[in-house]
């Protein structure tokens, strides 16, 4: 979860209501999201038809290392530089980033059946949804949950790595489990804070913010379907 605050002191002007500048942001957010879940899908399978190109991957430990890093290096810059950067630098970076998570997914396809990926997404779509209306719409303050979500995210990320060397099906359920309940929280947190986050920028940044207000969604969403897959997956034989 990228994290990151907007405190102004002062009062932005604008042309459009607070209403009108919130729909107009979010629309912006949603729309950088549905497109970078678009070019993960395109890239993964592009990637999966390949008959060389996963093999070469897979079996390379610097090519696997590289994709990691450079996913996490975008996503620790694109969080900490969103003040100093322009909305089309921003839009640029999370293409990469989203390309680069492809080419990590096409793995998935290979490792699942399609039918249970399919499955899984309109799953993990419906939940995603749900709770981003959820956390757009309601009144009562999400601020309370973050503290508690992000440790629980720090969890679910140092028991993943404990999973990679330890593979125990116990362990991997409840990991999915806690996973599935860390990420649906933090869609629910996120959204709300997105509706906060666009009356706090100023006008000629909301580009860049936008762009990593939809990371931050994108993220959620990659790592519901991933823990979700855990349950309803099934592995080629």
């Amino acid at each position: 979860m990228a994290q990151y605050e907007i405190t102004p002191d002062r009062t932005f002007s604008t042309p459009y209501s607070a209403d009108e500048r919130v729909t107009l942001f979010l629309r912006s957010v949603y729309g950088w999201m549905c497109a970078g879940l678009a070019i993960t899908a395109i890239v993964a399978y592009a990637v999966a038809q390949s008959p060389t190109l996963p093999i070469t991957i897979a079996s390379n430990p610097f090519y696997l290392w590289g994709l990691i890093l450079a996913q996490l290096g975008l996503v620790i810059f694109l969080s900490a530089r969103v003040e100093h950067i322009t909305g089309g630098t921003a839009a640029t970076l999370f293409a990469i980033y989203s390309a680069l998570t492809g080419v990590t997914f096409s793995f998935i396809l290979l490792a699942y059946t399609g039918e249970s990926i399919a499955t899984t997404f309109m799953v993990c779509a419906g939940m995603f949804g749900a709770l981003a209306f959820y956390g757009t719409t309601t009144r009562r303050s999400l601020a309370g949950w973050g503290q508690f979500l992000f440790m629980g995210l720090i969890g679910v990320v140092l028991a993943s790595i404990v999973g990679i060397f330890w593979q125990n099906d116990a362990f991997q359920f409840i990991l999915g489990f806690i996973g599935v309940i860390v990420f649906t929280g933090l869609t629910a947190y996120d959204a709300q804070r997105l509706k906060e986050m666009a009356l706090a920028t100023p006008s000629g940044q909301q580009g860049s913010y936008a762009v990593v207000g939809a990371l931050s969604l994108y993220l959620n969403f990659i790592n519901l379907f991933l823990m979700l897959l855990r349950f309803l997956g099934n592995r080629r034989h």
